[in-house]
């Protein structure tokens, strides 16, 4: 029941959609469509009119039940909740009773309710039991046609006629819920692509400016703690701020036109000065070949993101970037000898010391770990057993035939 009410729902806003985007239905635009079908019975009323029908109160009576439950069931039919519930297997039945009943009793033009029955039936079944029905009421069709021996056509073309009008209507059908169904999915794989560029864009931005902001702050305590002594080095560190900020703008406005990738070797040396601005030894490792581009620009997001945490949170006196690439796969360690803030008592966030304050509780560390696992890599963070804090990304190495060279070797 609950299934019922979800689905009902979500018909309902479909429906909702397409009046205020002016979608029409692909398809039949509604039941409507099928009720001249009716017509055809118009044979067996003639029959009743002009007195040739022996019992016409029983005729009548048949006629009238069978226009009856032909319209309930066909607007039962476009829709789904509707469709597959009891109450429309229980009228088809009735329906298919009346039908038999009809052209068993009177014969001739009668005979022309089974196709129209078999719409009925291709509006409401699918598949597999809609095959069966359709076989078994296209055989009793014929079957009942050569028993009466009286209708206006050969008895197969009954038959075939029945099979087929529940065929195409049940195909029409069916192709046209399809076809909603995949706008609808359209429609969610659009939104999906939207929510997806605005997640990238949230995580560009907070590795742009969580950085720059970072070195601001300890370039700006750089300056306070050197103006009393050294006026040149303290404006030397402005400088610095100065320069920071610019580069920060043009970052931002590449991240908003979406061109900007961060690239490892630039983050490298872009972090020898901004670690010894806050009191900290940069020591870079590399060995193996250089790293592909997408394994480039991922790495090079996690070495700015360490970067800026153990600027902000560390208070260590030495970070080491080791590098390496080995069958195929490349591996980048970052790890300081940090015990936790450089000023004042660990709170919040600061608590734990190094990159750790963002793999605890922040955004940055996680959101690289999301993007690291849709490649197929992996990002770990915690700390060291000697003391410090590591982070540790590694994934496969896109460099052009890479993989293959180092096999061979």
């Amino acid at each position: 029941m609950a299934g019922d009410r979800v689905e009902g729902r979500r018909m309902r806003g479909m429906f909702r959609r397409r009046k205020v985007t002016g979608e029409r239905r692909p398809g039949p635009p509604g039941p409507y469509v099928l009720l001249p079908t009716l017509l055809m019975g118009l044979g067996g009323f003639s029959n009743l009119w002009r007195g040739e029908t022996p019992n016409p109160w029983i005729g009548g009576l048949g006629l009238f039940a069978f226009n009856t439950l032909y319209i309930s069931v066909v607007f039962r039919g476009f829709d789904r909740r509707r469709r597959e519930s009891v109450t429309s297997y229980v009228l088809l039945a009735l329906m298919g009773t009346v039908t038999v009943g009809l052209a068993v009793g009177y014969g001739g033009t009668w005979l022309l309710f089974f196709p129209v029955y078999s719409l009925a039936v291709g509006t409401i079944l699918r598949g597999r039991r809609l095959g069966i029905t359709l076989l078994v009421l296209g055989s009793g069709a014929c079957a009942v046609a050569v028993w009466k021996g009286d209708h206006v056509s050969e008895p197969w073309t009954i038959g075939y006629g029945t099979v087929i009008s529940g065929a195409v209507t049940a195909a029409i059908l069916t192709l046209s819920e399809t076809v909603m169904e995949l706008r609808a999915t359209r429609r969610e794989l659009a939104r999906a692509a939207v929510e997806q560029e605005r997640l990238r864009f949230s995580r560009d931005l907070h590795d742009l400016l969580g950085h720059t902001l970072s070195v601001v702050v300890v370039k700006s305590e750089a300056a306070r703690r050197l103006a009393p002594h050294d006026v040149d080095a303290a404006i030397a560190q402005v400088r610095d701020i100065e320069s920071v900020g610019r580069q920060a703008l043009r970052e931002v406005r590449e991240a908003v036109t979406g061109y900007r990738d961060s690239s490892l070797a630039s983050e490298l040396e872009r972090a020898g000065p901004v670690l010894a601005a806050a009191g900290i030894e940069a020591v870079v490792d590399r060995s193996g070949s250089p790293p592909g581009p997408r394994a480039d620009a991922l790495l090079g997001w996690v070495a700015r993101e360490a970067v800026t945490n153990a600027v902000r949170h560390s208070g260590a006196s030495r970070c080491v970037f080791t590098l390496e690439s080995t069958g195929g796969r490349i591996r980048l360690t970052v790890a300081d000898d940090g015990a936790g803030p450089r000023h004042g008592p660990a709170t919040g966030n600061q608590a734990g010391g190094g990159t750790g304050a963002d793999a605890g509780g922040g955004t940055g560390l996680k959101g690289l770990a999301e993007r690291l696992a849709a490649v197929g890599g992996s990002l770990e963070a915690g700390r060291a057993k000697d003391g410090g804090f590591t982070v540790t990304a590694e994934m496969q190495d896109d460099a052009p035939g890479g993989s293959e060279e180092r096999a061979c070797g």
